[in-house]
């Protein structure tokens, strides 16, 4: 995989290579890139689809010593992975789960040319529900995260309803990504401790705050949510679709907060569609 050197260390990305539009792929925490494996799949010919490992626990490479790690700053560091990359103002931004690319685009909009919110975290849903609040309690226990992280190793615990993986999938699933998003958090305390840190310094007003730096966001946006999610409240797309000027919405069925495993054609249709109709002649 290429690699670049940003302010918090080196992180890892895929590049499809395609000479169409760059497209950037953000995972949520506790995961990694191969979330988006069957968007890429899709795209990838089309767009130079772009899949930056960023260090939210699933990461391999460790980070500097005393990196900020809070959500804001794992927002900015979004902005300064494209600038390192020298992405273009016609990149689209494609975020699911996490709610750092909506951060970005309030503080500097003109970095985000264009962006597709895919079941994210959203107004007062932060942390989100079950799932979400679930993560940041025990990352305040001392040894909670990776009391977490051996328990998802057991598979059948996996599959509880309304936690963990489970509650975010309306498939199961795979255990071969949980595998692999689970490993470095099961066995280095670094990658644990970075879960850590992101969660000691969450603001619960953050995402509302976002919401109404949104307002003012005048460029191409796409909402696209699962009608079945437990995590992130569809009225919420909605509403995202509802306050950005120049806002679209998209809701899929059978389908909860992780879109890209859940319906990996119908997102990648939809940002394809997007693409088409918001790019320049």
């Amino acid at each position: 995989m290429p690699k670049t050197e940003l302010s918090v260390g080196t992180i890892e990305y895929e590049d499809s290579g395609g000479y169409g539009v760059p497209v950037v792929l953000l995972h949520g925490l506790a995961q990694d890139g191969t979330v988006w494996r069957g968007v890429v799949e899709q795209l990838g010919p089309e767009f130079r689809c772009i899949v930056p490992t960023l260090p939210y626990g699933s990461h391999r490479i460790p980070l500097h010593p005393g990196a900020e790690l809070t959500p804001h700053a794992m927002a900015l560091l979004i902005g300064e992975f494209a600038d390192t990359l020298k992405l273009g103002g016609d990149t689209v931004f494609v975020e699911n789960d996490a709610g750092r690319l909506q951060q970005l685009a309030a503080e500097r909009p003109d970095r985000v040319g264009r962006m597709v919110i895919a079941g994210c975290e959203a107004f007062d849903n932060y942390p989100p529900r079950a799932g979400g609040k679930m993560l940041v309690a025990a990352a305040r226990i001392p040894g909670g995260i990776a009391l977490m992280a051996h328990a998802l190793a057991i598979r059948p615990l996996r599959r509880i309803p309304g936690t963990g993986y489970a509650i975010m999938g309306h498939k199961p699933v795979p255990d071969d990504l949980i595998d692999r998003w689970i490993e470095p958090l099961r066995r280095n305390p670094a990658a644990r401790d970075v879960l850590v840190r992101y969660a000691r310094g969450l603001r619960k007003t953050e995402m509302s705050e976002a919401a109404e730096g949104l307002r003012s966001y005048n460029r191409p946006a796409l909402v696209v949510w699962g009608r079945q999610d437990r995590m992130m409240p569809p009225e919420h797309g909605r509403r995202l679709a509802e306050l950005l000027p120049q806002g679209r919405l998209v809701e899929l069925d059978e389908c909860r907060t992780l879109i890209p495993l859940d319906r990996p054609h119908g997102l990648a249709e939809a940002i394809r569609t997007f693409v088409r109709e918001t790019s320049s002649p």
